[in-house]
This record gives structure tokens, C-alpha cells and sequence, in this order.
């Protein structure tokens, strides 16, 4: 791997549900992402390791390695690194406090914006029923989403030869579907609540595969999205304003980034 200049910097890049370990996981593109995107400190929000993956069956190609050095190596350059854990990778909740590599280990974190605005940033998979009291649904849930993935990669394998662009199955049908918008809807009032709860002006969380940035409740919710289907992260730049950069094609490049909900914080 080479030590590339990135050719957009930014105050605060959040990236969540990586997904290491995982099959579905577009490691490539973040690795290509993080190429062209730097940040003074990055925020990993969890799910960034699918350990419910490697317990079923171990996966682990070169380029799930590269991205961790690539993070390794940003931290030794300066760069602050913080880990929340997730559902996924809840094995790293055993190690709140602690520091490695340059890596800080927290349950959650409060970023505070350029307008001195506070964010609490959390996973978010502890207001989520079914991880919580159906765990066994959980994982079943996850087997079908590995299903989707699986058939989403043949219908863009098919798209692509017919020269059309990306299309995400899971994302259309999280739109479309009456009760998977009723469950967003839901999660976004309550991780609303909970940054209410602690005094924050607005939540920066992951979990449900789903970017976008909100003004509702009262409350600014901002969700990363996911590194396996839509391949998003949220940035903040240096003067404040968050933005949700998608990154579905390998070696695209700034000028033709398309962005979500780009707006001043």
C-alpha cells in the first residue's frame, strides 16, 4: 500500500459497519476512499469488525489487513482515532478505556462541531429492540441480509454489463417497504431522545445501513450509512458543515462525488 496524498481534507470523517470479516464487505472502495480523504480525527462507529461473521465462518482476504494498517498508519501521523463498538464487534466493549495502536476505545463519544455545537456519537444498536431482547432474530435477520447482499452483487454484476450504474436492493426496499420505514423512523426518534437526554444538540450513530442527515425531533441526526451496500461515510468540513460522501465506484474522484443531504451543521 502507498502512502497516497489525499485530495480532501477534512476537520472529522465518521465511518461505520464496515463489516470486516464479512463477505459483503467493500473494503476496496474504503480503502479507495481513504486514499483521496483524510481527517484530522476519525471517528469508527461501530460494527467496524463483524464478529458474528468470523465466528460462522472465518473470511479475512488482504485487503480487510490493509484497511487496518491504513488506520494504524493514520494514527501514528497524528490523526485522532476513536473506536465506538458495535453489536458486531461488541467483543471491543471488553476494552472501554483503553488505547492501542493509537486507537481509543470508548462506549461513546461528544464531538463538538465548529459552532460549538455537541454531537453524541454511539453505534446505536442498544435502541434497537430486536438486538436487544431477540438476539436470535437478530442473527437471523442478518443471515437474510447476507442473502440480499448476495443478490444484489449478481443484479449490479448484470447492471454493469448492460452499462448501468450501481443500484443497492436492500437500500430501495428500506424505502419502499412499509414496516422498514416505520423501523428507520422509529430508530431516528429515539437516538434523537438520547441525545437529548445527555444535552446534545444532535446524534451521530450507524447500525441500520441507512445515511442521511435529519433535522427532526428537534434534534440534527446524522447516520455514516455502511461500507457494504451504499458505501458512505459523513464528513464534517472545516467550516462545519456535514456532509454524506458516497463512494460506489473504485477510483472516483471528488468532482463526480455525488453527496446526500449536504448542508451547514
Amino acid at each position: 500500500m502507498s502512502d497516497d496524498i489525499p485530495e480532501r481534507r477534512f476537520r472529522t470523517l465518521f465511518i461505520s459497519d464496515v463489516h470486516l470479516g464479512a463477505r459483503g464487505c467493500q473494503a476496496n472502495k474504503l480503502l479507495d476512499f481513504l486514499r483521496v480523504h483524510d481527517a484530522a480525527t476519525i471517528y469508527l462507529v461501530g460494527d467496524i469488525v463483524d464478529g458474528w461473521a468470523l465466528k460462522s465462518h472465518w473470511y479475512w482476504p488482504q485487503a480487510h489487513n490493509d484497511f487496518v494498517q491504513k488506520l494504524l498508519r493514520k494514527a501514528r501521523k497524528g490523526a485522532r482515532v476513536v473506536y465506538v463498538p458495535g453489536n458486531h464487534d461488541e467483543f471491543l466493549r471488553n476494552y472501554y478505556g483503553t488505547h492501542f495502536g493509537g486507537i481509543d476505545v470508548v462506549e461513546s463519544a461528544m464531538h463538538t462541531g465548529v459552532d460549538g455545537r455537541k454531537y453524541l456519537v454511539i453505534h446505536g444498536d442498544m435502541f434497537d429492540l430486536v438486538v436487544q431482547h431477540a438476539r436470535w432474530l437478530a442473527h437471523l435477520g442478518d443471515k437474510a441480509y447476507d442473502f440480499a447482499i448476495k443478490a444484489n452483487r449478481l443484479v449490479n454484476a448484470l447492471r454493469r454489463l448492460v452499462g448501468f450504474p450501481y443500484w443497492s436492493l436492500s437500500q430501495w426496499a428500506k424505502q419502499k417497504v412499509k414496516n422498514a420505514v416505520n423501523y428507520i423512523g422509529a430508530f431516528e426518534e429515539t437516538l434523537a431522545n438520547e441525545a437529548r437526554r445527555h444535552g446534545a444538540d444532535g446524534v451521530i450513530c450507524g447500525h441500520i445501513h441507512y445515511a442521511t442527515i435529519r433535522d427532526e425531533h428537534g434534534i440534527r441526526y446524522m447516520n455514516c450509512g455502511d461500507w457494504v451496500e451504499s458505501c458512505t461515510a459523513l464528513a464534517e468540513h472545516e467550516d462545519g458543515r456535514f456532509e454524506i460522501i458516497t463512494w460506489t465506484e473504485v477510483a472516483n474522484r471528488p468532482a463526480s462525488l455525488p453527496t446526500i443531504a449536504a448542508r451547514a451543521a
